[in-house]
């Protein structure tokens, strides 16, 4: 079954725990948090402190995606939050294979993302290393953004990869994800679908309505 990670960087953050909880009551699979610094990308949002006041208050899959460069010195602070997933961009980063290692050493599973400039050929080493990779649909930075139907075809890639080399990583498709566009992506092979503005931005009555309709 496709798996639905809503994205808290579109909840309204004066109520963070009711929204947490009410798309964990509505069927969400993982929660996912995008951490900005303000180099790698130019927006700022969160730091470890968010998954840290999270994690008490539901057993979700916290998935944290870093957007952020430099990527090392902040994995472990990340872990020890309670993230059950620590994705990154290599590009943001001088050592990816040692950050992947960090991570899992650290008893995590590791993931990487896809900028929209960046080729599956460039972070083809990495995908036997990892358990999730993320093909971002939007340039990363701001939620709200449309779709880019451009990069369907990495989908396709990685699907094809994970078929032919035998690995079992997930593919997670995170920027303008709405009812349209997750079938796009799940006939390309994708596994997890990030959405933001397409669930919080909607009554909570309706969050577990547009969860399944993403399914």
């Amino acid at each position: 079954m496709i798996k639905i990670a809503p994205s808290i960087l579109a909840a309204d953050l004066l109520k963070i725990k009711q929204e947490v909880l009410s798309v964990v009551e509505a069927g969400a699979d993982y929660l996912h948090i995008d951490i900005m610094d303000g180099h790698y990308v130019s927006n700022i949002t969160f730091g470890s402190n968010i998954v840290k006041s999270i994690r008490p208050i539901t057993n979700i899959t916290l998935d944290v995606h870093l957007m952020i460069s430099p990527v090392k010195q902040y994995v472990e602070s990340f872990v020890k939050a309670g993230a059950n997933i620590v994705s990154f961009h290599p590009e943001a980063d001088s050592s990816p294979e040692k950050i992947i290692e960090e991570i899992k050493s650290l008893g995590c599973k590791c993931g990487i993302a896809v900028h929209p400039k960046i080729e599956i050929k460039d972070i083809e080493k990495y995908i036997s290393l990892v358990d999730l990779i993320i093909v971002m649909t939007v340039v990363p930075g701001l939620g709200g953004q449309n779709f880019m139907e451009n990069q369907l075809t990495k989908i396709s890639t990685l699907n094809e990869l994970r078929a032919k080399e035998g690995l079992e990583f997930e593919i997670e498709i995170d920027g303008g994800i709405n009812y349209k566009t997750s079938k796009l992506c799940v006939d390309k092979g994708a596994d997890v679908l990030v959405a933001g503005s397409y669930i919080y931005n909607s009554p909570e009555s309706d969050y577990k309505k547009l969860i399944n309709s993403l399914r």
